[in-house]
């Protein structure tokens, strides 16, 4: 699970590119123009971005920059309808990670973004073990000490936040705008909820997920 911000103009890419990366089980925002981008992209957390090189209000070329400029580290692919080389160059030299140019195949697309998820972990192995759980993210599939378990989705992109973090302590709203979109109604609850449900499932003797009283949570990885 990522969170990955989403800003391109054309609704029918949009809506594509979101049902898509959702299906990956990914954590997906939008917008449509490169003034709401900038401010999503310099406001909120992400684990990527995908941005359209042409945007209204602020070119997705100069999004790029921008953040790189102002020391942002995510990686960012960028989508264009320009297929010459001296554009890729460009969108490159400027500080994108990768480049496809449209139209696309979707496939290509996920594997791409999974290449560059990878690559900003400093990991080829993309299963996570720890504490006796194992979560492989590209089957959507959870192991207890060898023994499948059954997980809802934000239940699922819970635990793999945690075991992508672990020794370090959140506080509950930092754990709400990595899981849950900026822009929904998720609340302290609904994070308690959930974590209450995950912990019956994987860490009924709260041992692994602990609460740091007055603080948040930490994933303890032995």
């Amino acid at each position: 699970m990522a969170k990955i911000l989403v800003v391109e103009d054309t609704q029918d890419i949009l809506d594509l590119l979101k049902k898509t990366l959702e299906q990956e089980h990914h954590v997906v925002e939008t917008c449509n123009n490169g003034t709401d981008g900038w401010f999503y992209l310099s406001s909120y957390e992400y684990d990527l971005a995908i941005l359209d090189w042409q945007l209204p209000g602020k070119a997705g070329i100069d999004i790029v920059k921008e953040y790189r400029s102002g020391g942002g580290m995510i990686p960012v692919l960028m989508l264009t309808g320009m297929s010459a080389y001296s554009n890729r160059e460009q969108g490159l030299d400027g500080g994108a990670d990768d480049y496809l140019t449209k139209p696309f195949n979707v496939g290509e697309l996920c594997a791409r973004v999974r290449a560059l998820l990878r690559r900003s972990a400093r990991s080829t192995d993309n299963i996570l073990r720890a504490s006796g759980i194992e979560l492989d993210p590209d089957n959507y599939v959870v192991k207890k000490n060898g023994e499948p378990v059954e997980l809802q989705p934000k239940e699922f992109q819970l635990l793999q936040f945690f075991m992508r973090n672990p020794n370090k302590v959140f506080e509950q709203e930092a754990v709400l705008n990595r899981v849950w979109p900026s822009d929904s109604e998720a609340t302290v609850q609904a994070l308690r909820s959930t974590l209450r449900r995950l912990r019956l499932k994987i860490d009924p003797e709260n041992e692994v997920i602990r609460t740091v009283h007055g603080v948040g949570y930490i994933f303890r990885q032995s």
